[in-house]
Formats: structure tokens, sequence, C-alpha cells
């Protein structure tokens, strides 16, 4: 899924080898996934598109945009992967959108569970997560203070738990289920327990934990979980993931426990993220 360290890698990329590329077809899916979310008729995106010259891409929270000539723009968002492929490659059997360009590369769309893909004519973007992830302050910030994290804690209802403050409802837009499993375990945090329990000093190990881990994972330019524009792993090693849930914890060696919660998997150590009650 797109998290904030995967939006940033994938901004910065498509800025590197997109930059002035135009837009000379586009193609629709090969295989249709009801879970594809696109703004409009995704069959008139080639008249929208095609001509179109890309001039730079943003990333914000949980989105991925591409402004175009013309006023246009475009933007991923949630489970959609964007792969770049250079001249000559085989074209993937299964996508969800693909566009190619005038020296011939092409840029894939797909998605897995779910996920959006949008094009705009007039560069307004009428969706209510995209509007809070452009105008919220991102947690890599330095504008993003403890003061701003605690704002979260203030409005917080006592039954809150640490997952779901940090990953749900877009709170801190970008960060969702997976970058959470690190935050939490390198704060010693259960991802159920209740925030309404947790103490100052907890908080603040909490807000530091959240933005060094989130530089760690963008400066390794994503999580080793999913991929970048080039269809590689990022650098970043997770802790605890799908990938690594049945070693033992690496801090204590105990067994690192799997479980569905809040509409996803977390894992956790019971050793070193006890809950905490008052």
């Amino acid at each position: 899924m797109l998290e904030l360290p995967e939006v940033l890698t994938l901004s910065k990329q498509a800025n590197d080898v997109l930059s002035g590329k135009t837009i000379t077809q586009v193609f629709n899916a090969t295989k249709p996934h009801k879970f594809t979310f696109y703004s409009g008729d995704p069959l008139e995106y080639g008249k929208l598109l095609v001509g179109k010259t890309i001039l730079l891409s943003k990333g914000y929270g949980m989105f991925v945009d591409f402004y175009l000539s013309g006023n246009v723009i475009m933007n991923i968002g949630d489970g959609v992967s964007a792969r770049y492929y250079n001249p000559g490659d085989k074209v993937p059997a299964n996508y969800q959108l693909l566009l190619t360009f005038e020296d011939e590369s092409f840029l894939v769309f797909t998605v897995a569970m779910y996920g959006f893909i949008s094009a705009y004519p007039d560069g307004v973007i009428d969706n209510k997560y995209y509007t809070i992830s452009r105008e919220s302050i991102s947690p890599l910030s330095d504008a993003y203070t403890e003061a701003e994290f605690e704002k979260l804690f203030a409005s917080a209802k006592k039954t809150l738990t640490a997952k779901a403050l940090l990953a749900t409802e877009q709170r801190i837009p970008g960060v969702g289920n997976g970058v959470t499993q690190d935050i939490l375990f390198n704060a010693g945090i259960h991802p159920k327990q209740k925030v309404i329990d947790l103490s100052d000093g907890q908080k603040g190990v909490l807000f530091k934990s959240l933005k060094d881990t989130l530089m760690a994972m963008t400066s390794g330019r994503g999580r080793d979980t999913q991929t970048d524009l080039y269809g590689n792993e990022g650098g970043y090693k997770t802790i605890l993931s799908s990938k690594t849930w049945k070693n033992p914890c690496p801090r204590c060696g105990s067994v690192i426990v799997k479980e569905a919660y809040l509409g996803g998997s977390v894992y956790y150590c019971p050793e070193c993220q006890k809950i905490r009650k008052i």
C-alpha cells in the first residue's frame, strides 16, 4: 500500500524519469478490478491525456500527483502500484491503466486490493482524503511538532487504541497500517494500547518514533515490502511485517504475535510491547 515513504520515493523517481515525457497512447484495464476507483469514466482518459506532457510530480500523504500540461492532474492513491518500463520491455499481461510515451517507454498502474487512479481535466480535485493530505502538515516536516502531535490525543475517544490513532481515518496523512508496525515497535507500545492510558513520557517516545521511523523508511527509498517506480524493493528493512513476523523478536527473542485487528494484520512482541493500564 502507498504510505508516506513510498509516496515520496515514487514522486521523486517520477520527477527524475518522467518529467518532459509526452503521452502518446492510453490503454485501459486488461483485467477489470472492481475495487479500482477512478474519477469519471476511465474510458475517456485517452481523450484527456494523449498529447499531454508530464511536467512534474509531487507526493502528499497517501497520494502521488502527476502534473501535466493543459492544467491536467493525474494522481494515484492507496493500493496502486506504478511501474516504469524502458523501451522494448515486455508489457505485463494485467494492468488497470497503461500510458505510453514518445520514446516508447511506458508507465503501468496496477491494483492489488484496492486503489485510486484519477485524472482531472481542470486541476480541481474533489476528494476528502486528498484535501486532508494536501492541507495537513507532514510528520516529516519540522513544523510537525510534539504540540501538533498532542492534538491527536486531545480529541481521542477513551476507547481509541494506538493503532487506531496512527493508522485510521488518515489522522496523520500517509501513515497507515504498514508503517505503524515499526513505529509502535520502536516506541515499545502495543497496537491495542488505549491511548488515554499512555503517560506523557510514552507520548513523547511515540512522537520521536513516528518521526525517526518515517525518516528511516523514506531515506531507504521505502519499505522492503513495497516496490518503487522501477520494480525494486525499498531499501528499508522492516522490523515487523509479513516478511519478518515468523522470526523471533530482534530485541528480546520472543515469539512475534500476528493478529487481525481494525481491518488489517498487526504484529507485535508480547514482551517488548506490553499494554499499560492506569
